[in-house]
């Protein structure tokens, strides 16, 4: 399965047969929405369609402060069919009450009326200012505006991309086909997120015990496909995707009030249907999993000030959760992300990470290195709790790519976890340092 290639194609949430999209401005940033959006007039409410109805499924935060449309979203994909997705940037629609619920439903009910599909089977997002009222009239304008501009040219899923972004600083979209029961069949993928990002989702929200307690703008993602699948196995193909992408990456180590991925699958490929572990499932879920690791990295590298990369390899943890808790409180460490994005290689703040984790470490058994990324030679500063050989200047060296890898090897069992995490910057502190001369600000 891992030599299964994918064949790249332009569209992203429009490449699979019978998917519209559209984004427009209607300008719900105008209230309080401070830098992440101040862009003058940018695209800011996106409509993805699926011509038919269409299975679906999802994964929310686990952040106990969730937003409306989380909560609108968790409760309507139970129901295993959905056919539209209303998405705005601008105002996240979080800690609004009662005004806020109602507000997501009313955004739902005018898609409804424009588009004449049925109100429970439309989905809704938001990402922006938490804590801001959404200015309905607006939001109004925009979802009339959007069903008018529908379409299927890739230009139109370029603009559905565009209005859902905050502080990204460019568009995230993929699109791949493969063959599938003898099909064509293709995945489409577009998502945002910069700042506020150490996704924990689950198919309901609810924090599973595997997740840590600690974990933690918005991470949203939205992935269309042609293939022919049951609700119950695509929510297990997007449960083991996400565990494997969005779940692995952190930049400021925030878990978001509003994270949300939402598959739609139509089945206008013409595939059967398949259920879980035949063959068609393993490929389907090899190339779900692909798109959304894809889009995962995607956000990383565009992340707030973000300056290198670093992929945390965490190998010979006692056990998964072990692997886990040492790979994040690296990743999330300000002091070693700090001197990454000095490109320094302090093995010290590392080893020091470990020891505070959660996870099981020896010092004499720590083995800590530098690879480029992908490869198999590594560069060892640390072995067996001693430095090695290996010159400053070399090490140096190996830390400063703008993207590398990091291995941590525990040497204690067989487990090992990986996460995609980001350098800390001044130009990141600048950004999110606040301005206390404009109250909009006030918020998240």
């Amino acid at each position: 399965m891992s030599k299964l290639k994918f064949k790249a194609v332009p569209g992203s949430i429009v490449a699979p047969q019978g998917f519209l999209a559209s984004g427009v401005f209607c300008d719900i940033k105008r209230l309080g929405t401070g830098k992440g959006s101040n862009k003058g007039q940018k695209r800011d409410l996106a409509l993805i369609v699926s011509e038919v109805p269409a299975t679906v499924a999802g994964m929310f935060t686990t952040n106990q402060i969730c937003a409306a449309p989380v909560k609108v979203c968790a409760e309507r994909v139970k129901a295993g069919i959905a056919q539209a997705i209303v998405v705005n940037s601008g105002n996240a629609n979080a800690c609004t009450g009662k005004q806020g619920m109602k507000n997501a439903l009313a955004m739902t009910a005018l898609v409804s009326q424009q588009l004449h599909i049925a109100d429970e089977h439309i989905l809704v997002g938001s990402t922006g200012r938490i804590g801001v009222t959404m200015p309905m009239p607006n939001v109004r304008e925009g979802i009339l505006a959007a069903a008018q501009l529908l379409g299927t040219e890739p230009a139109q899923a370029s603009e559905a991309v565009e209005a859902i972004m905050t502080s990204d600083t460019r568009p995230k979209q993929i699109a791949i086909e493969f063959k599938l029961g003898g099909r064509t069949v293709r995945i489409g993928g577009i998502c945002k997120g910069a700042g506020m990002i150490q996704p924990g989702m689950s198919a309901t929200g609810a924090r599973p015990p595997a997740l840590p307690a600690g974990l933690h703008a918005t991470m949203l993602c939205f992935i269309t496909t042609d293939a022919a699948i049951e609700a119950k196995t695509l929510q297990a193909c997007l449960r083991e995707a996400v565990a494997h992408s969005f779940n692995r990456i952190t930049v400021d180590g925030d878990m978001s009030t509003n994270d949300t991925v939402l598959v739609l699958a139509n089945g206008l490929a013409g595939n059967k249907g398949f259920r879980i572990q035949n063959s068609e499932f393993r490929i389907f879920q090899t190339a779900l999993t692909h798109v959304c690791l894809e889009l995962a990295k995607m956000i990383v590298r565009d992340g707030e000030g973000v300056h290198r990369v670093v992929t945390v390899r965490v190998g010979g943890a006692r056990t998964i959760q072990d692997a886990d808790a040492a790979a994040r409180a690296v990743a999330n460490s300000a002091l070693v992300k700090t001197s990454w994005h000095g490109g320094d290689p302090n093995w010290g703040r590392i080893i020091d990470a470990l020891g505070y984790s959660a996870a099981t470490v020896v010092e004499d058994k720590v083995d800590i290195g530098y690879s480029a990324p992908g490869a198999g030679k590594i560069l060892w500063s640390l072995r067996r709790g001693q430095p090695t050989k290996a010159t400053f200047k070399q090490l140096c060296a190996a830390a400063a790519p703008k993207e590398f890898d990091l291995h941590l090897r525990l040497n204690l069992g067989q487990a090992g976890a990986v996460m995609y995490a980001a350098d800390l910057t001044e130009a990141y502190v600048d950004y999110n340092k606040g301005d206390v001369t404009d109250p909009t600000t006030l918020g998240g």
